[in-house]
């Protein structure tokens, strides 16, 4: 069974007293009429220290101010801080009380009695709020230090539901008349008005000194070799809004609001949107592996999944890309890391491919020595690697070569160009054809048979009217005497 605590505070003072009267009696050579000194008792294990009377005193006093009354709860445990609850909510009862018997004389007074009676409503009215106020910061504290839930969410449905019956009850004049005094209350709106002038401010400042902090940043990251722009610019980002949230947390604790709801407000939030938002923290997840794996930087020609084009910029969820002709392609970058990329840009040196054909009765060994000239000739191939030029194919209408110049990357398409109309002209001076895809038919018929008639007609038969010796124009007719849908 547990004691109370004051029968277990009474059965230790006896335990002490006989343990004091039973070792600390005065020895022969102390003399007698001297007292001996009591030893102090020592404080039972666990049990819970007190508060000085003083202390406890004051801290439920009415007129101590916020801030000294915030100071002096830190070092009070959970049981402390219960008891300090109870006071402040007696005190926040008793001054209930006195605004509705107020309320009660306003609603039978009339004229100028009803007028200073309002008043005294709202000098009753402003010492309540500030009870309040104390009596919200002492339960806070008890919450933070480990206090029943069941018993804090007590405390506080008493402040909310006093605030919004007295609000519903009210009469107009009553909530107009408040409203301006709480406006005009230097613990009301002037205090809300600073704190949002004050934040506001602080917000301005922080987005400068962000952008200063970020002009520093860039020069660092610039000297860091190996670093894609992308990622640059990726970092200089996060350095951005890190500095700002940072910076606004730090206005926001020293403005004395606590801040802890809004972490657990936002792991909570992130719990939901992790659901919500799949595919967008997949384009995150992709647009982080393509900064930090860099398959390509702003400015590659790059070929996604069929989307070919210049890379413009990469954000967290997207890509865009510009086309040769200069539409703007927005592609998740979900997209682009699922897909096959072929970045053509990312060597300094490109191999142009180009087939030639010549006919067969075109010679090999001059066809070579037309295209090795033109190719040399151009002055934007590269010597190293040397150029392959090789009979590659015996196709069905033509020899074809194989051309095979190297390039910087940025003459590629002037020497694909060029090339195909310069070999087509030095094939044109040279008497060496270019043929195009032709088929030759050659029919073979048995000695002994027919010749066709549209083949062998008589003079003049163009094929057209009724066969001879026909009795009419179907008969010999392929099909004749079947139903033609399409005919009729």
């Amino acid at each position: 069974m547990i004691r109370p605590p004051i029968s277990r505070l009474l059965s230790l003072f006896i335990l002490l007293s006989v343990l004091v009267a039973v070792t600390g009696a005065p020895s022969h050579a102390q003399d007698a009429t001297e007292p001996a000194a009591e030893a102090p008792a020592e404080p039972e294990a666990g049990a819970p220290a007190e508060a000085p009377p003083a202390l406890a005193a004051h801290l439920s006093d009415p007129a101590i101010p916020v801030e000294e009354l915030a100071l002096r709860l830190i070092p009070l445990t959970s049981d402390d801080l219960a008891a300090l609850s109870e006071k402040w909510l007696a005190l926040a009862k008793a001054k209930t009380e006195e605004v509705v018997e107020q309320q009660v004389l306003i609603a039978n007074a009339e004229g100028n009695v009803e007028d200073d009676a309002r008043e005294q409503l709202s000098q009753l009215n402003e010492e309540r709020s500030a009870l309040f106020e104390k009596y919200g910061i002492v339960v806070d504290s008890w919450e933070k230090k480990g206090g029943d839930p069941a018993a804090v969410a007590i405390y506080r449905a008493y402040r909310n539901s006093v605030i919004v019956e007295e609000t519903r009850s009210s009469d107009w004049k009553t909530l107009v008349d408040r409203a301006m005094k709480w406006a005009a209350s230097p613990d009301g709106g002037i205090r809300l008005g600073t704190r949002i002038a004050v934040i506001a401010g602080s917000l301005i400042g922080l987005f400068l000194v962000a952008r200063i902090i970020r002009r520093v940043a860039r020069g660092w990251i610039a000297r860091i070799p190996n670093l894609s722009k992308l990622l640059q610019a990726f970092l200089l980002m996060l350095i951005y809004w890190l500095v700002i949230a940072f910076g606004l947390m730090i206005v926001l604790s020293m403005l004395g609001i606590d801040i802890t709801p809004i972490f657990a407000l936002i792991g909570g939030a992130s719990f939901i949107l992790a659901f919500a938002m799949q595919d967008t923290l997949g384009n995150l997840a992709a647009g982080l592996m393509i900064m930090i794996n860099r398959p390509f930087d702003e400015g590659d020609y790059v070929d996604i999944g069929g989307v070919g084009g210049t890379v413009k910029a990469v954000s967290i969820v997207s890509t865009t890309v510009t086309t040769p002709d200069n539409q703007v392609i927005v592609v998740p970058n979900s997209k682009v890391w699922g897909n096959i990329i072929t970045n053509v840009t990312a060597s300094d040196t490109r191999r142009v491919d180009l087939v030639f054909g010549i006919g067969y009765d075109d010679s090999i060994e001059e066809a070579q020595r037309v295209l090795e000239e033109t190719v040399h000739a151009h002055p934007l191939v590269l010597a190293d690697p040397e150029p392959v030029i090789r009979v590659n194919e015996l196709a069905d209408s033509s020899v074809n070569f194989i051309c095979r110049p190297w390039v910087k990357s940025e003459d590629y398409w002037t020497v694909y160009w060029d090339l195909m109309r310069q070999v087509k002209q030095a094939f044109d001076a040279a008497g060496i054809s270019i043929p195009f895809p032709q088929t030759d038919m050659h029919l073979r018929l048995p000695k002994d048979a027919p010749a066709p008639a549209v083949l062998t007609g008589a003079a003049g038969d163009t094929g057209e009217g009724r066969p001879a010796g026909a009795p009419d124009y179907a008969t010999g007719d392929e099909g004749y005497g079947e139903k033609d849908d399409g005919d009729r």
